[in-house]
C-alpha cells in the first residue's frame, strides 16, 4: 500500500519564510479586551490588512514568482483573480522585473483593479457568470509562452501562504484553535500545515460565507462538490468548488467549517472598524464575524485568526457598514 505524499509540508512552509524574509512585511498580531470579553477566549489577530498589497496573497505570489527560471522570469507571468491574487503577482512580477497579465473578472472591485493596473498588470476582463476565468488564462498563457501562477492550487503558494499562520506561532505560542477564512482554500491549506506540523493539537476551523460553503460541503462529502456561483459580499470568497490540490490538504488537516451569513459580515467589518482602529474586507472579516456572531461553537483559551485582507474601498465600505446598511 503507498501513500501519496502531501503537496506541501511545515518545511515547505519555513522554506518560503525564508524566501520572503525582508521582502513581505511580517504583520502585526492585535489584541482587544473588547473583543476577548464578547466571545469569552484570547484571541489574536494576525492582520494581514497590513502586508503588501494589503492581504496575505502576496506571500504566496511571491513565493512562486522567485522561484520561476530566468528564461521564464524573463517571458513574463499570467494569474486569474477577483483582486487580491491579481495585485499580489503584479506587484511579485515588478519586484522581480518581469511582467504580468492578469484575468479579472469584470464586476471586480474597481480599487482591486486600480491597484493591480498600478503594479504595472495587464488586466484582461471575463464574465464570472459565464466564464471560465481558468480556461482564459491557460489560453492565454499558452499563446504568449507565460507561467501561469494559480491563486492557490499551487505548491508554492500554498507554502507562501502558510507562512502568515507561521509568523503568528512564533510571536504567539501555542494555539488552541485557528481561524481562517477559506476561499479556493490555498491560505487554510499552508497555515494548516504550519499549524498541525509544530501544535498538531491545535484546532483549524476554516470560515466561509453562507452562499459559498463549497468547501464545507466537500469536506462533508469526503469529495469536491461544484456549488453555483456564489451570490455573497465576500467577493474573495466567491467560489464554486475547492481546488483539487488545496482540498488534498484540507480534507487531512482542516477540523470544521464554520458558516456566516452577510449580515453578520458586515457586523465584524463594523466591529473591527470601531473597536479595532482597522479596515478589514468582506472575506478577511469572517473569522471576526464568526467568534462574535457564535458560528465557531464553543471556544478554547487561546484562539488565533488570520484576518487575510483589507482591500476595499471607502464607497464600497460605506455602502456595507454605514448606518442604512
Amino acid at each position: 500500500m503507498t501513500t501519496t505524499p502531501p503537496p506541501i509540508t511545515l518545511d515547505d512552509v519555513r522554506d518560503a519564510a525564508a524566501r520572503l524574509k525582508g521582502v513581505a512585511h511580517r504583520t502585526p498580531v492585535l489584541r482587544s479586551r473588547t473583543l476577548d470579553q464578547l466571545v469569552g477566549a484570547e484571541v489574536l489577530l494576525k492582520c494581514e490588512n497590513f502586508q503588501r498589497v494589503g492581504a496575505f496573497k502576496f506571500r504566496g505570489a511571491y513565493n512562486a514568482v522567485s522561484r520561476l527560471a530566468p528564461e521564464q522570469l524573463a517571458r513574463g507571468v499570467a494569474a486569474y483573480s477577483s483582486g487580491n491574487h491579481a495585485q499580489a503577482v503584479a506587484l511579485a512580477a515588478r519586484e522581480l522585473g518581469t511582467t504580468a497579465v492578469i484575468v479579472m473578472p469584470e464586476d471586480a472591485p474597481r480599487s482591486k483593479r486600480a491597484a493591480t493596473e498600478g503594479y504595472g498588470a495587464e488586466i484582461v476582463t471575463y464574465d464570472r457568470y459565464t466564464g471560465d476565468r481558468v480556461a482564459v488564462a491557460r489560453e492565454l498563457a499558452a499563446d504568449r509562452g507565460l507561467a501561469l501562477i494559480p491563486p492557490y492550487e499551487h505548491p508554492h503558494v500554498m507554502a507562501g501562504q502558510g507562512t502568515a499562520a507561521l509568523e503568528l506561532l512564533e510571536e504567539a505560542g501555542e494555539l488552541d484553535a485557528l481561524l481562517v477564512p477559506v476561499g479556493g482554500g490555498g491560505l487554510i491549506a499552508g497555515s494548516a500545515t504550519a499549524v498541525k506540523g509544530l501544535s498538531p493539537g491545535t484546532r483549524v476551523l476554516g470560515v466561509e460565507p453562507e452562499a459559498g460553503d463549497d468547501t464545507k460541503r466537500s469536506l462533508d462529502a469526503g469529495r469536491r462538490v461544484e456549488i453555483p456561483v456564489p451570490r455573497t459580499i465576500a467577493d474573495g470568497q466567491a467560489l464554486h468548488t475547492p481546488g483539487e490540490l488545496t482540498f488534498s490538504v484540507n480534507r487531512r488537516l482542516v477540523d470544521d467549517i464554520a458558516l456566516v451569513h452577510d449580515d453578520e459580515i458586515r457586523a465584524a467589518m463594523r466591529f473591527a472598524f470601531e473597536r479595532l482602529k482597522i479596515v478589514v474586507e468582506p472575506s478577511g472579516a469572517t473569522p471576526i464575524a464568526a467568534l462574535l456572531a457564535g458560528r465557531a461553537g464553543r471556544l478554547p483559551r487561546r484562539v488565533g485568526v488570520i484576518v487575510s485582507g483589507g482591500n476595499i474601498d471607502t464607497g464600497r465600505f460605506a455602502e456595507l457598514c454605514g448606518p442604512t446598511a
